[in-house]
């Protein structure tokens, strides 16, 4: 079905109030001292650690989300609802917010932070707490998309596997996985993409130490005050990493589409 013509004129605005701003920060970039910027040391180890952190935090939000997304496409339990919502609130909250909740919980003096201090287990101001902040921030948008991929497949194909003998483990990782694939693969670089840009519960829960904590938005904040160029500069690596990864799933989620 063709759309209406006239919807072109607010979805171009919408374009421009995209893309103006990047032409914008584009047209800031230092083109002759580009790679002296991006190759300092200072600039590698926040892009680096970035990358690491943001893929260990992809890869629990795999492991723990993909079950809770599951289980909130298929389950029916008391306090389903209120579980969904609890779990979506970092989508909506301040990333300062959720990084002093993070604080207050496993922070020396935190909740849970006083016994693991106890035991000789420390997290706050780690990299361990990078990785948590932005698991922290990114679960949500895997779990949102994998329960949505779940709801819309439907139980046809469920049911027609357990009615031929399959369990429900079988039934599992051989119907229904493999059917929202493209769903799970979209949240996985989804919650990669915003855990890459984290910046306010990493800087209130793990701080700003130079090779382990100080990741690669962190690093443009800094550099904003004392180097612009070197803030633009990063700025511009980290839009065109993010532009790549989104680019990329996009583009695979859309292709069975027009394939049908």
């Amino acid at each position: 079905m063709t759309p209406p013509r006239w919807l072109w004129v607010p979805a171009a605005g919408a374009v421009v109030l995209v893309v103006v701003p990047l032409a914008g920060l584009l047209a800031q970039v230092p083109v002759g001292q580009l790679w002296p910027l991006l190759t300092s040391e200072t600039s590698l180890d926040a892009l680096l650690l970035s990358l690491r952190t943001a893929t260990a935090a992809t890869v629990i939000c795999v492991l723990l989300g993909t079950p809770l997304a599951l289980l909130l496409a298929r389950g029916r339990w008391p306090g389903q609802a209120v579980l969904r919502a609890l779990v979506l609130v970092p989508l909506v909250l301040p990333p300062v917010v959720g990084g002093l909740a993070l604080l207050y919980t496993f922070g020396r003096r935190g909740l849970l932070g006083r016994y693991l201090e106890a035991a000789g287990v420390s997290i706050s101001f780690s990299t361990t707490a990078v990785v948590l902040a932005q698991t922290f921030v990114a679960l949500p948008f895997l779990v949102l998309s994998l329960e949505g991929a779940v709801r819309g497949l439907g139980r046809r194909h469920e049911e027609v596997a357990a009615t031929l003998g399959a369990g429900p483990w079988r039934r599992l990782t051989r119907v229904t996985l493999p059917l929202v694939a493209p769903g799970l693969l979209s949240g996985c670089v989804l919650a990669f993409a915003r855990a890459l840009g984290e910046f306010g519960a990493t800087l209130t829960f793990a701080g700003s130490a130079q090779g382990r904590t100080r990741t690669l938005p962190l690093e443009i904040y800094l550099q904003r005050e004392t180097d612009p160029d070197a803030a633009v500069t990063l700025a511009l690596l980290l839009v065109v990493l993010a532009t790549v990864i989104v680019g990329t799933v996009y583009a695979r989620t859309i292709r069975p589409e027009r394939a049908r």
